[in-house]
């Protein structure tokens, strides 16, 4: 039943994406000091979604229009990100890194708000509380 609720589904994707890029960035973060590694990111989540989705229309009712997007397990792209080498050719900057993760944090508390509400409005229209 869910899994047909568009809003629940790019909550997820969302959600999946934001531990992704967590897990890259702790990596980042766990190779700071190591000669000749490159700080590496995953897309925005626009951008996945984006790729994933072709550009094609969406349709709002099953009777609109065919398609076998699946936004909940978009694979994310890996990206090197660009920045200053230090001089043993280390891509990493633990600033940037903890900007990354406080943006992935973002997004998942994002995507966890969208989806408890999502649930709550459900529960409310329900007659449940």
């Amino acid at each position: 039943m869910f899994e047909k609720m568009e809003i629940l589904t790019k909550a997820v994707g969302l959600a999946k994406h934001a531990a992704a890029r967590q897990s890259v960035i702790t990596q980042n973060i766990a190779n700071a000091d190591t000669p000749g590694y490159r700080a590496k990111d995953i897309a925005s989540f626009a951008e996945t979604f984006r790729e994933n989705n072709g550009g094609a229309m969406q349709a709002t009712r099953a009777r609109h229009l065919t398609g076998s997007v699946d936004q909940a397990n978009a694979e994310p792209n890996m990206v090197y990100r660009a920045g200053a080498m230090s001089p043993n050719g280390n891509s990493v900057a633990l600033e940037t890194e903890m900007m990354a993760a406080a943006e992935a944090k973002r997004d998942q508390d994002l995507a966890l708000t969208v989806y408890k509400t999502s649930l709550g409005i459900m529960r409310t229209a329900l007659g449940r509380r």
